[in-house]
């Protein structure tokens, strides 16, 4: 399954956004970067800016690929995409996640993160490159 995810930075900070409670008990009130699947005839681009137009209301800009993850879960297996975002204000409204925070990047591991995300999180931490 190809998804999408946006590192969406403001001031310095990343929005961290948490699932409500999933079907997939391991995925279950877990911390991820908003974004989700690509549709047909998408891009990658087009996809992440209309899931993040729903999932929080929120126009970005994209400004590059920061990695790509391989992610088998017990029950599916994910290519996740992870691209550098930018906006023009911290507000946003969550219409799917029962939280969100903007945290320094030097914090990330402090929360409770989806396994799949976990590499892009490690990443940003050890290369402070946004």
């Amino acid at each position: 399954m190809q998804v999408v995810a946006a590192i969406i930075i403001y001031h310095g900070k990343i929005l961290c956004v948490q699932r409500d409670k999933h079907e997939y008990a391991y995925l279950s009130d877990k911390f991820e970067f908003p974004g989700g699947k690509v549709e047909a005839g998408e891009t990658n681009e087009e996809a992440l800016i209309r899931e993040i137009k729903e999932e929080l209301a929120m126009d970005i800009s994209i400004d590059s690929l920061f990695c790509t993850i391989e992610h088998q879960y017990p029950d599916f297996f994910i290519e996740l995409n992870c691209f550098i975002c930018r906006v023009n204000s911290y507000l946003h409204t969550l219409h799917v996640h029962q939280q969100s925070r903007w945290m320094d990047p030097d914090l990330l591991a402090e929360l409770d993160w989806a396994e799949a995300d976990l590499p892009a999180v490690y990443q940003l931490i050890a290369e402070k490159s946004f």
